[in-house]
């Protein structure tokens, strides 16, 4: 989801950014070869273009503004005998200058220390800025949808609309960086926040199924202040529903036997994660390659489930969720290699015939996990029919 830009003056766009007057220039009450003198000898009157330099050169938020309008003003003074000429020398210096430490900033990051400064502003009035993992809120709407500024933070224990399950910064963008546009901070927030749930919610079967995942991402306007930070949050996807009680289930809340299990099947979950948007049909050479990432992925995840050393009462369960995941790999292997669409789909039924949440469901007593499936039939043999909530976003 977006943000709208912290309260502040406006951003610079660049060295030339538009005239704020409008275009063209607005003209003064005389025309070509007129004097410049009104009647009854009055004095030329100053340059209003001239005065406007000179308040932005002070201002120094706007300094290509302020260059702009000093030349501009320059010129009609020359042309038409006005007044002013020093207002716009000097509100052309001061915009130069304010320009010059604007560029100096962005090359060196100088960025980091207004927006930290304005985060520890914010934090003391409740801003949607400052949300750190494992804290819960409420939207004022009370709804994740749309832009939002302000939230309640309340305790995870009762009723809320979101849970903050990681914080993160935008890799490979710094400082200077231009906006990559909001398609790219979006896809950039899926793909991140979903892989990273499971370092907060390691059992995906304690996660209801009414609970997806929202986010909060920087805006063309609070990107150019230093926001290059995506939160990640759970939130209710029924239109009046809110969350209640921690969804919390990380590696600090479970014993060693559930932290391998879990460790082990999630493996297949990262890569199922990783579907393409298209199908076979449509593009068999990146499902191709999806198969392959499960083969791999379940390659490993029989091989943890197998190595680890299990209570008496799990032992037996979860060697034959290992022997289930070993069948279902092979047929994973197939669908990598398939040569056409036809062939890809044969294999992928056979995975779904063969996954079940049958021996998932005895291993996970055993082990003290969460027993009731997810409803869109993933398993924890790396099945499922692949075809789970995108997310909404915020």
């Amino acid at each position: 989801m977006s943000i709208p830009p912290p309260p502040g003056p406006p951003q610079p766009q660049g060295p030339y950014p538009q005239n704020p007057y409008g275009y063209p220039y607005p003209q003064q009450p005389w025309g070509q070869g007129h004097s410049p003198y009104g009647p009854y000898g009055q004095p030329a009157p100053v340059n209003g273009v001239a005065i406007a330099s000179l308040v932005l050169g002070f201002l120094c938020c706007v300094p290509g503004v302020g260059l702009v309008l000093g030349l501009v003003a320059l010129a009609q003074i020359r042309r038409k005998g006005e007044r002013g000429r020093g207002m716009a020398v000097t509100g052309s210096a001061l915009s130069a200058f304010g320009l010059t430490l604007w560029v100096l900033v962005l090359a060196v990051g100088g960025l980091d220390e207004p927006w930290d400064a304005f985060k520890d502003t914010a934090r003391d009035n409740g801003s949607a800025y400052t949300l750190t993992k494992g804290e819960c809120f409420d939207a004022p709407s009370g709804s994740l949808d749309g832009f939002t500024y302000d939230v309640d933070r309340v305790t995870c224990a009762g009723e809320h609309d979101g849970e903050v399950f990681a914080a993160l910064r935008i890799p490979g963008y710094g400082d200077s960086a231009v906006y990559p546009g909001d398609d790219k901070v979006t896809d950039i927030a899926d793909t991140r926040c979903y892989a990273l749930r499971y370092d907060y919610a390691m059992d995906l079967w304690a996660v209801p199924d009414y609970v997806d995942i929202y986010y909060l991402t920087p805006t063309r306007d609070s990107w150019r202040v230093g926001d290059r930070e995506i939160t990640c949050l759970f939130g209710n996807t029924e239109e009046t529903g809110s969350l209640t009680g921690s969804l919390r289930n990380d590696a600090a809340r479970l014993d060693a036997d559930q932290r391998a299990y879990l460790t082990a099947v999630n493996l297949g979950n990262r890569a199922m994660d990783t579907q393409p948007v298209d199908s076979p049909d449509d593009d068999l050479v990146a499902n191709r390659k999806w198969a392959g990432r499960m083969a791999t992925a379940l390659t490993q995840e029989a091989r943890q489930l197998r190595a680890h050393r299990w209570p008496a009462a799990a032992d037996k369960p979860v060697g034959k969720v290992a022997a289930e995941i070993g069948t279902i790999q092979k047929e994973w292997a197939r669908a990598a290699q398939a040569k056409d669409a036809d062939a890809f789909y044969v294999s992928y039924d056979r995975i779904l015939t063969l996954s079940g949440p049958d021996h998932s469901l005895t291993a996970r007593e055993a082990l003290g996990l969460a027993t009731t499936p997810p409803s869109d039939g993933d398993t924890d043999g790396g099945g499922g029919d692949g075809e789970g909530d995108p997310g909404l976003e915020v």
